[in-house]
């Protein structure tokens, strides 16, 4: 499946994205809570509901790369108001386990993650970080820096010996692995409308291109 973020600061904005990325054959949409300007003040769930297409629902942490200012208290029960009628719901791996457990509970799936943009740690520690998320939730995903090459074949090799993984190498060394993972079982990969909500995403269109012409549409 093809997923597009969409990152935007207001109601408006987020209908509009959501109906250009259906339009260019998104399978997913993950809407991206915490890049809304308020989003405490949005009725949230209601905008999930209106949507009418799969959302993964996501209210990124600071501390993974996300926007959002508001308490941790708040941004769990934002999540949790939004389960009801999300298909996904992703909550980090560190999220605190009083908090993660509710919002596993409160969700039809949960995409468990962990991001790391400085570097990307060693195969063993990755599968065990894989591992640790796939017991708790429906899906593990797993997004790291490269500094070279040779880290996006850390990205691969994980995946071939994992299922229900999402895995991604960021940024331009990185930016393969988008096309490529599916190939190992990644069950959903990412792509832009018209900019980017991590390092090294391609646009829709491209991403489809090159998946229908390696023979690996999911």
């Amino acid at each position: 499946m093809v997923c597009v973020p969409i990152f935007e600061k207001d109601e408006k904005s987020v209908f509009k994205a959501v109906k250009n990325a259906v339009n260019s054959g998104a399978d997913v949409l993950e809407l991206r809570i915490d890049a809304m300007e308020d989003p405490l003040s949005v009725d949230v769930k209601g905008i999930i509901k209106d949507i009418k297409h799969p959302v993964i629902a996501t209210n990124r942490m600071k501390a993974e790369g996300g926007l959002f200012k508001g308490t941790e208290e708040e941004r769990v029960k934002i999540l949790i108001g939004s389960a009801e009628y999300a298909e996904f719901v992703d909550i980090e791996l560190q999220t605190e386990d009083k908090y993660l457990s509710k919002v596993i509970k409160a969700s039809k799936s949960t995409i468990i993650s962990y991001h790391d943009f400085k570097g990307t740690p060693p195969c063993s520690e990755l599968l065990s970080v894989v591992r640790r998320e796939l017991e708790i939730g429906d899906i593990a995903k797993f997004a790291v820096m490269p500094t070279s090459i040779n880290d996006t074949l850390v990205v691969l090799e994980v995946l071939s010996q994992v299922e229900n993984t999402i895995g991604i190498s960021m940024g331009d060394i990185g930016k393969y692995t988008r096309v490529v993972a599916p190939l190992f079982g990644s069950p959903i990969t990412f792509a832009s409308l018209d900019k980017e909500s991590a390092p090294g995403q391609m646009d829709i269109e491209n991403t489809k291109h090159i998946l229908n012409e390696i023979g690996n549409w999911r």
